[in-house]
Order: C-alpha cells, then structure tokens, then sequence
C-alpha cells in the first residue's frame, strides 16, 4: 500500500492532479472517491478523463443515471455515482459492478465510494480522499491498494 498527501489551492490543481493520475492507469484499475458534496470528485474524474484524451465537455456527473461510459480509445472509463443510492440495497448489484468488472481493461471511477460497504475489487484500488469544499485549498490523499 502506498500512500501520497497533495494540497490543490485551486480546481485547475484539482484537475491537473486527474491528469497525473492518468498517466499512471493501465487498465483494470478502480478509483474510488471519497469526499463530500463540493469537494471535486466530479473535477478530478474530467481531469482522469482529459488525461486519457477525452473531451472534458462531455464529461457529466451521472448522479441520476448511475454508470456514464467514456470510450477514451485506450480504455472504457465507468464513472459511478452512488450518492443516490442507499446501503439497504446491494449497490454493487443495482450499477452492475460485477459484469462492469468483467472488462479486465476498464477502468472504473466511483464517487461515493464508501456506499459499496465491504464490495471486494478484482483488481488494484487507488482509494482518493478528497477534504475541503468552497474556496478553500483540498486536501487530498491517494492510497495505492493492490
């Protein structure tokens, strides 16, 4: 497990943190987000998606639909929102996470994270912590777990 602290005093630092993540990926990979309502899950998941060459404009937020699907050209990117979604239902079940999983190249980005409770990864997690809201800077941590 490796962890790393960055502080990003604005979104563009936000952003260009999702673009680092990006150069990391190689497919297979969950990005779980963790943080509250305002604090830049959404941006960072533009930022990934940028960093994979994808237009950030049409990058949306898929709170009412759940699961958006990007094809970058490199991967399929599943981007996740479980803030709808309460933990007395299998949410894993509800997004269809296990069949999403059966693309061993995917890489999924799941905002509200810690609703999937004790749902066990396939494959590597990079769990990001995500602390501050309005104008001020965000703390945030990256944790590598294999």
């Amino acid at each position: 497990m490796t962890t790393n602290e960055y502080v990003c005093h604005t979104p563009d630092e936000t952003f260009e943190l999702g673009e680092n993540i990006a150069a990391t990926l190689t497919g297979g990979e969950a990005i779980l987000l963790f943080g509250g309502l305002g604090a830049g899950k959404t941006l960072l998941t533009k930022g990934i998606l940028h960093g994979l060459g994808y237009d950030v404009d049409e990058v949306t937020s898929p709170s009412f639909t759940l699961v958006n699907l990007y094809d970058t050209g490199r991967f399929h990117v599943y981007h996740i929102d479980l803030w709808r979604l309460d933990g007395g239902q299998d949410i894993a079940a509800a997004v269809g996470l296990d069949e999403i999983f059966d693309d061993d190249s995917a890489v999924v980005i799941i905002e509200w994270a810690e609703r999937l409770g004790s749902y066990v990864f396939p494959h590597d997690t990079l769990n990001v912590t995500i602390n501050g809201d309005g104008d001020a800077p965000r703390c945030v941590t990256l944790e590598t777990k294999s």
